[in-house]
């Protein structure tokens, strides 16, 4: 599995989101971007996990942060579950598992064998490209250090 490191420059990106618009890292340059892979949306902990994100978006928001949840699910699938929870920040489709791939962040094989599944984790990329946080998850029911997130994208706003 890749190992993304610290600051290595953040494995480029194109995705479509929630809304159907194509995305791209590049296009974040010159913001911060914190990437939050999960494995599926309508789970528990992804639930928790994202609307913590929701209910606390203005940190993220007045550090000038780009938020962008990331799952193998269809993009059909994230906008139902985006207007569900009332998330107001990016979800994006890595339906392909390219972009989990490329940050070392897919379950070989997950529960009931799906296999390529995003792993829970988290990624801080500073406005030039680069990694400033990594975390990358063993078990699906912990969530990433949100302190520690935020410590990263305040060190370098």
């Amino acid at each position: 599995m890749i190992k993304i490191s610290i600051g290595q420059q953040a494995p480029a990106f194109t995705m479509f989101t929630s809304e159907r618009n194509e995305i791209t890292l590049d296009s974040y340059r010159g913001q911060q971007v914190l990437l939050l892979f999960f494995p599926a949306a309508f789970t528990s902990t992804c639930t928790k996990e994202l609307c913590s994100v929701r209910d606390d978006l203005s940190f993220y928001n007045d550090l000038n942060a780009i938020v962008i949840g990331i799952s193998t699910d269809s993009l059909y699938t994230l906008a139902k579950y985006k207007e569900e929870q009332q998330l107001n920040f990016i979800l994006a489709s890595d339906f392909n598992k390219e972009v989990c791939a490329s940050y070392g962040s897919q379950y070989e094989v997950f529960n009931y064998k799906m296999k390529g599944v995003a792993r829970r984790s988290a990624f801080v990329i500073d406005k030039h490209g680069m990694i400033r946080y990594a975390e990358v998850l063993e078990k699906a029911g912990d969530i990433p250090d949100f302190n520690k997130i935020k410590a990263a994208l305040k060190k370098e706003e």
